[in-house]
């Protein structure tokens, strides 16, 4: 009888570990997920806020894929972003120039970037992936208790090539949606946030909506990146 009481013991603890472990969904599962969903979103617009440093800068951010983005800033008044999957072109009208520069499609330059199908791709490459606290839904704000519950998710580099050395995603379980990016420069550990809202899914933006003309009289340098 002793036997058999603990036998069914041992079975009752196994079965309800396994029950358990099939019920907890792993980072690396969630962050899938997410990954799934952005690969049948073709086109989205959504307000921007970054923050990077001191530097605050608000717009809106639209995005077809395969790899098409622009970003018109709100603050800095007049301030463009474009890639239209070849070239790069940034418009300052303060300085009055335009920054222009022919980059590779899988550029991770840009936590904007991170937020579409090829920017997780490579972040599930590049990047081991955790929760940052837990699995459970919590705050987007931790200092806010009533503000929007998301999943927090740590992504660290797997080698030193990698310029971020961790990203930080804030993703709303119901929409599947990334509300914020966080990422850490590997050279000089400064957070770069970038907070995306009020997001419209799926309006077939065309494709005219990535090309700029840029203003006649602004000063033009090509190859910016790699200008000495």
């Amino acid at each position: 009888m002793k036997k058999f009481i603990s036998i069914f013991i041992f079975c009752l603890i196994f079965s309800s570990v396994a029950f358990a472990q099939s019920e907890i969904q792993t980072a690396q599962m969630f962050f899938q997920s997410i990954s799934e969903y952005y690969g049948t979103i073709t086109d989205y617009e959504a307000d921007i806020d970054i923050t990077a440093g001191k530097n605050q800068m608000k717009g809106k951010v639209s995005f077809k894929r395969p790899d098409m983005l622009r970003i018109d800033f709100s603050e800095p008044e007049s301030q463009v972003i474009v890639f239209n999957g070849e070239r790069l072109v940034i418009y300052l009208p303060k300085a009055d120039a335009i920054l222009s520069q022919s980059v590779s499609s899988d550029s991770e330059s840009s936590g904007a970037n991170l937020a579409t199908p090829q920017g997780l791709a490579l972040m599930s490459r590049y990047y081991s992936i955790g929760y940052e606290n837990s699995p459970n839904p919590e705050p987007l704000d931790a200092n806010n208790p009533k503000s929007e519950k998301v999943i927090k998710l740590i992504l660290s580099r797997k080698n030193s090539s990698e310029g971020f050395r961790y990203i930080r995603l804030a993703i709303s379980p119901k929409l599947k949606l990334i509300r914020r990016v966080q990422a850490t420069s590997a050279t000089t550990e400064e957070d770069f946030i970038f907070n995306f809202s009020n997001y419209t899914l799926n309006n077939s933006i065309p494709d005219t909506r990535f090309l700029y003309d840029t203003p006649s009289d602004a000063n033009t340098y090509d190859n910016f990146l790699f200008s000495e």
